[in-house]
């Protein structure tokens, strides 16, 4: 044995698993009278809310949920779904966060798959739960969520309302860290872009980790007021409940990403942080300016979700937003990977700063390394920012592995890497930028082209909103670009002009060869369902390039 070892065991002054939710606990105590939670007119602290949590852990304890149990929540960007995040894991269970865009069938088997023993739901979506609730053939404890800032429609489907049924418990409840910080605190299922939903498992450890991690790569100080544009329910919110206790912050609720509900909500309660996918950006970025008008405190903005155009974060900087860009998946608890800013790029004119900052980094400061590989023979490809590889992640903020799914845990995490399936490259400064998601590149006469690439050009035009890129079938090519745009509201444009447009900046073989103008289906992160737009590209009639 080494001397080291000799008498120095672990023991419970010197060890302590990991857990996120300690964060509240110390929120509470050291600022109890500090605004923790804004939704419509109510107000919580920190003390009040930790006791709303211990009382909800003791309800789901009383109700015998327990270690290992599934606890699932379909909610918006609510109270009761920041509750959650804390009272859930109290118990020992595990959060399974459900997307709430989803049809019944699939709401359905995920809860068979997770086992969930219980589910909260709020009232807007109790007709799609009531129908998966029909499809799994046995008993869950259900628990109506009856919020007052909705007033559509949709009934309770449960015999328990949500605010009678926390005040029954115990304010005082002796909740316990984890005995090992490799426990399940989340089951998270993949979005569906692919429409092959897994069960992406999440330790407490890896929560912990990337709730510090958020911390550190946005420098964000004590006491953020944090808006909820990004749905909790997507990985966990990318461990922002977390980390805004960690802080002692302030969650601004939002039930619906709206441009006017977004901007009311930075000017009236100075929102200092929050984040989205690109479309999200997007959104702000294209209000009337007079929406805009008396924000003028600094407001720090993270993206990720996609590889951000760089017409948008040029756009982020015009309107005084500091964005920072992320990267990461499901799989590692949301961003893992952040394009850091050298302190040169400041001198550069913008469009080589966004170009810069439209890459997707390096490590998070707590995750132990992402980089570029050969999937083949797992080498690291060179730093030239051309050799495309598969991006790829390693360390402690990575997934457990996928739930009843032994094979596919296996070969994602094939020569001890997670393998993220995204393509990309090394550039010379050690920074990796996505060229695309590997069933997304376009072959095209043996040439492979990235749809990032063409789609970036897209959202150069300034007519264009929302721009995707997939394969089309063609006789002579085998395949070729078809683009699918979202025009500005009032803008207008013909396809031959984007066409055109397009030629201006790409090879010719690159040039898509149809324009199809519609809404692009996205999921609720506002990723866009490209497996959907293969569909319809296939029955695309190409045009004259």
């Amino acid at each position: 044995m080494n001397k080291f070892d000799i008498g120095l065991d672990k023991n419970p002054a010197n060890y302590t698993p990991l857990s996120p939710i300690t964060f509240i606990e110390r929120a509470a105590a050291v600022y109890p009278q500090r605004l923790a939670t804004v939704h419509g007119a109510m107000r919580l602290t920190w003390s009040e809310q930790y006791r709303r949590v211990r009382q909800l852990a003791s309800m789901l304890a009383r109700n015998g949920i327990g270690k290992g149990d599934t606890v699932a929540v379909m909610l918006p960007n609510t109270p009761p779904m920041v509750d959650a995040h804390f009272g859930v894991p109290m118990t020992g269970a595990v959060l399974n966060t459900l997307n709430t865009r989803l049809d019944a069938e699939s709401i359905a088997f995920m809860l068979n798959h997770g086992e969930a023993k219980a589910v909260i739901v709020d009232r807007e979506f109790s007709g799609v739960m009531q129908a998966a609730l029909g499809m799994i053939g046995r008993d869950l404890l259900v628990i109506d969520v009856d919020d007052p800032e909705y007033t559509g429609p949709g009934q309770r489907i449960g015999k328990l309302e949500y605010k009678p049924f926390i005040a029954q418990g115990d304010a005082d409840y002796p909740w316990q860290n984890p005995d090992d910080e490799w426990n399940a605190i989340g089951l998270n299922y993949t979005s569906g872009t692919t429409g092959d939903p897994k069960g992406v498992v999440v330790h407490h450890r890896g929560a912990y980790l990337n709730a510090v991690s958020n911390i550190i790569t946005w420098s964000m100080p004590r006491h953020p007021v944090y808006l909820w544009t990004l749905p909790l329910f997507h990985c966990n919110g990318w461990c922002f409940p977390w980390t805004v206790a960690a802080q002692a912050g302030v969650n601004v609720c939002l039930r619906k990403v709206e441009a006017k509900a977004i901007w009311d909500a930075i000017r009236e309660h100075k929102v200092t942080h929050y984040c989205g996918a690109p479309i999200v950006h997007s959104l702000i970025i294209n209000a009337p300016a007079e929406l805009r008008q008396g924000v003028e405190h600094k407001v720090s903005a993270m993206v990720a979700g996609a590889a951000p155009p760089a017409a948008m974060i040029q756009g982020m900087e015009e309107i005084g937003f500091d964005l920072t860009h992320v990267y990461g998946l499901t799989e590692v608890y949301g961003p893992a990977a952040v394009c850091e800013k050298q302190e040169d790029w400041a001198n550069k004119d913008i469009g080589e700063r966004a170009r810069l900052n439209a890459r997707q980094g390096i490590r998070y400061v707590l995750q132990d390394a992402v980089t570029v590989l050969n999937p083949e023979t797992m080498e690291q490809v060179p730093a030239d920012g051309e050799t495309i590889g598969e991006i790829m992640f390693r360390g402690n903020i990575t997934m457990k592995g996928y739930l009843k799914n032994e094979k596919t845990t296996q070969a994602a995490f094939a020569g001890g890497w997670f393998h993220t399936g995204d393509l990309g490259v090394i550039h010379p400064d050690g920074y990796i930028k996505i060229k695309d998601r590997s069933k997304d590149i376009i072959i095209s006469g043996g040439e492979n082209i990235s749809s990032v690439e063409v789609e970036d050009v897209l959202y150069r035009h300034p007519a264009v909103l929302v721009a995707a890129v997939v394969a089309m079938p063609n006789e002579k090519w085998g395949e070729t670009p078809c683009a699918f745009v979202e025009l500005k509201p009032g803008a207008q444009v013909t396809d031959q002009e984007l066409v055109a447009h397009c030629k201006e900046h790409l090879a010719g073989f690159k040039v898509p060869r149809a324009v199809v103008f519609d809404t692009l289906p996205k999921t609720a992160t506002g990723k866009i369902q490209k497996f959907e737009l293969r569909q319809r590209a296939g029955s695309v009639k190409a045009i004259d390039v």
